[in-house]
């Protein structure tokens, strides 16, 4: 279901793997995906310097490994139609999901370029005290098969890198590993991930104009980075709680100008 549509967005509340097939093939020029972790297994965490549940949702929750890649490999292949020839998506995630992730990306064809790896400055602590903390995440960059001629912003990203080649580890100096109050104005989404790290994937990928798609959408960060950069986005989310707050923001981001 179309739930909010402007002049450069619009936003589905939908199941990933009923919306999907709906768009044209080849369609998009760039996907930025932030699929559920499965990290909801009844254990804890600390948020705020409290204890709190890890749970997300049953969204979040997978019974075997099998069935967390053969959700992986359905999605992506999804989305492996509706990108573009030269288009190149990006994947987040932690050990929890990340290897599946990689291991389908390659099983439906796609050629993996970078392993971005995300470093957090203020992680929350271990509370078990048994393992190191976990301190990143990791951001896959792959483009559609080996022959792809993708777009990179190789120049900008060696700028804003003080003149030097950017590389594959992206230490946040900005929130520390938190998304910002600021930009939870309009409601809060468990695994929000901050603005800045958006408009960088952003600025290094695409170009002003092109359609950009995020099949797990969430609170839409992916579409406010859209809007203050004049990218076009779609958004897909199962939840409507959080596809309300996607479209709230979307419709106020210029306030999240920062």
């Amino acid at each position: 279901m179309l739930f909010f549509k402007d002049e450069n967005s619009a936003l589905y509340l939908n199941d990933s793997f009923e919306q999907l097939p709906k768009f044209p093939a080849e369609y998009v020029d760039v996907i930025f995906a932030d699929p559920p972790y499965f990290l909801s297994n009844d254990g804890i965490t600390c948020k705020g310097g409290k204890m709190t549940s890890v749970n997300k949702g049953d969204w979040d929750k997978a019974a075997t490994f099998d069935d967390k890649h053969e959700f992986n490999r359905r999605w992506i292949s999804l989305c492996r139609k509706i990108l573009k020839p030269n288009g190149t998506i990006w994947i987040s995630g932690t050990l929890h999901n990340i290897y599946s992730v990689g291991a389908a990306l390659e099983q439906e064809g796609f050629k993996i370029m970078n392993n971005i790896t995300w470093q957090k400055t203020n992680p929350p602590p271990n509370l078990s005290c048994r393992y190191f903390t976990h301190s990143t995440e990791t951001i896959l960059w792959s483009k559609k098969n080996a022959k792809a001629k993708h777009f990179f912003n190789y120049e900008l990203m060696k700028e804003l890198n003080g003149g030097k080649q950017m590389k594959d580890v992206w230490t946040d100096i900005w929130t520390g590993g938190l998304t910002p109050q600021r930009e939870k104005t309009f409601g809060k989404h468990p695994t929000q991930k901050p603005l800045y790290l958006l408009k960088k994937i952003l600025l290094a990928s695409t170009r002003e104009g092109d359609l950009i798609l995020d099949p797990f959408c969430g609170s839409g960060t992916t579409g406010v980075a859209c809007k203050l950069l004049n990218r076009k986005f779609i958004g897909i989310d199962i939840n409507e709680e959080f596809i309300s707050l996607a479209k709230e923001r979307l419709i106020h981001a210029d306030e999240q100008k920062f």
